[in-house]
């Protein structure tokens, strides 16, 4: 009963959301000069973020992705939103009721990132955007993706085979028409351009999507090949990555609500809209079941490899060893006092960056190390809970050491920590959602991609609300099931 009364909240929360009306006046901004006593809205990490923050006079708003930013806008929340201009389609802005106020004065080149020193790809895809350039492709390229030109003639794969190695290529950036998703694969003007050097030069191309932040990471550790998603090569940004020559120029554009009435749908045509654009169109739904058998792979095995690890653990805090006590005191006081986030990036950009793993492997070592420690607790605590009387009671019915522990220690500790261990492997569930910080596509990964691709942000956060929900009550299902009864 509780579980139905919870679901009929959540969606009642999710209909009421959906229902929001973001209609508002228009803001008159004629030049960036008119950001001057604004709220603005900048993606974190981005030029603009860092432009912005250092101008007197400007109130900022940060968001982590560009469809944030669009909501942002649309919901009232800033007057403005600051990006590049050409990140948006005009079928996109009458979608949420916005408009291009204005272009910015600068115009920026955009470059491919290469890690420092690279001599091997970013020389040879320097000559591929120079042959473009030469005949022309490079143009009709950027025309077709931004201006809705014809289509393209198809790359001819290179008649050498360099290597079966793939070109690890890390977008950051998942709007269309720059980098997006369709029919279940990534295109757009920067993929496109990619995976046509990949085919000229010879090698597969592996695609993967991830923070701004993570990808810098991943291209000075050795994890990517390659980086873009409309980046401009600054001075800081040269400090620490490598950029090819210039592919593209844009603006910044100065997005803005448009002011005109939007004719208000039904509430439930809104919703079946809503639902369809977010999981049917283009079977996006497959993103959503990717994404949930991901989670529940990594959350599995975390749990089972944390749960042997924490037997170890609890050993070492129950030895007569003051060594071995001190040892497992201190790895727990550094597990309680680091962030899960901060581990998780240091053991795949740091620990295992010269080692040819994937980041789900990655992932499930690190919070099978961070369930060691919770569960080594439980398992201590539990057993000194149980009163001592109880080990001299089996000695005095001719119980060896291990028999005691086992008949009459191990049932009364297994009561009293089953719960606590329970709360804990729910905690790890809900802790895997950051996993997408190292280029996995769990659950709440998938719900950022399906936001990108339909600036549809409630029902993909329902979705997962209830998907992460069930995902808590069957896995607390399970683990009382798996319980002996006596």
């Amino acid at each position: 009963m509780r579980m139905k009364n919870n679901l009929f909240w959540t969606a009642l929360l999710a209909l009421a959301l959906v229902s929001c009306r973001g209609d508002g006046p228009r803001v008159d901004i004629k030049s960036e000069a008119d950001l001057a006593g604004r709220k603005i809205v900048t993606v974190a990490g981005s030029y603009y973020d860092g432009k912005y923050s250092a101008q007197e006079g400007v109130d900022m708003l940060r968001v982590n992705t560009e469809a944030d930013g669009l909501m942002a806008v649309r919901q009232g929340l800033a007057d403005a939103f600051v990006i590049d201009e050409v990140m948006f389609s005009q079928e996109t802005l009458d979608q949420m009721g916005l408009e291009k106020a204005c272009s910015g004065e600068e115009c920026f080149p955009c470059a491919f990132a290469f890690p420092k020193g690279d001599d091997e790809l970013l020389p040879a895809f320097n000559e591929f955007l120079a042959q473009m350039r030469q005949d022309g492709s490079l143009d009709a390229h950027a025309a077709h993706w931004i201006e809705g030109g014809p289509e393209l003639p198809q790359q001819e794969e290179n008649a050498v085979k360099r290597s079966d190695e793939p070109i690890r290529y890390l977008i950051v950036l998942t709007t269309a028409p720059i980098c997006f998703l369709k029919d279940g694969g990534w295109t757009g003007l920067d993929v496109d351009l990619m995976r046509r050097f990949a085919a000229w030069y010879g090698r597969p191309l592996q695609v993967s999507d991830v923070p701004i932040g993570s990808a810098m990471i991943a291209l000075q550790t050795g994890k990517a090949d390659v980086m873009s998603g409309c980046l401009f090569p600054t001075e800081e940004r040269r400090q620490h990555v490598t950029f090819s020559d210039p592919y593209y120029y844009c603006r910044p554009g100065i997005f803005v609500r448009s002011g005109a009435t939007v004719a208000r749908k039904p509430l439930w045509e809104r919703v079946k809209n809503s639902f369809h654009q977010s999981f049917v169109a283009e079977g996006r739904w497959k993103l959503i079941v990717y994404g949930l058998l991901m989670t529940i792979a990594i959350t599995l095995l975390s749990i089972l490899l944390g749960t042997l690890l924490g037997i170890g653990f609890c050993a070492m805090l129950l030895s007569r060893r003051k060594w071995l006590r001190g040892c497992a005191e201190g790895y727990s006081a550094f597990m309680q006092g680091i962030p899960t986030l901060v581990l998780l990036l240091i053991m795949f950009y740091v620990v295992f960056a010269s080692a040819n793993v994937t980041g789900s492997f990655v992932a499930v070592v690190t919070f099978a190390l961070f369930f060691a420690s919770s569960s080594g607790t439980v398992f201590a605590s539990s057993i000194q809970s149980v009163p001592r009387g109880q080990w001299e009671a089996g000695y005095a019915l001719g119980f060896t050491k291990f028999g005691t522990f086992r008949h009459v220690v191990y049932p009364q500790a297994l009561k009293i920590g089953f719960g606590p261990y329970v709360s804990h492997c729910i905690s790890l569930l809900k802790g895997t959602s950051i996993v997408g910080y190292i280029a996995v596509q769990d659950l709440t990964r998938a719900s950022d991609l399906l936001r990108s691709q339909t600036y549809e942000a409630f029902m993909p956060l329902l979705a997962i609300t209830v998907v992460y929900f069930l995902l808590a009550w069957l896995l607390r299902l399970m683990l009382n099931l798996a319980m002996p009864k006596k």
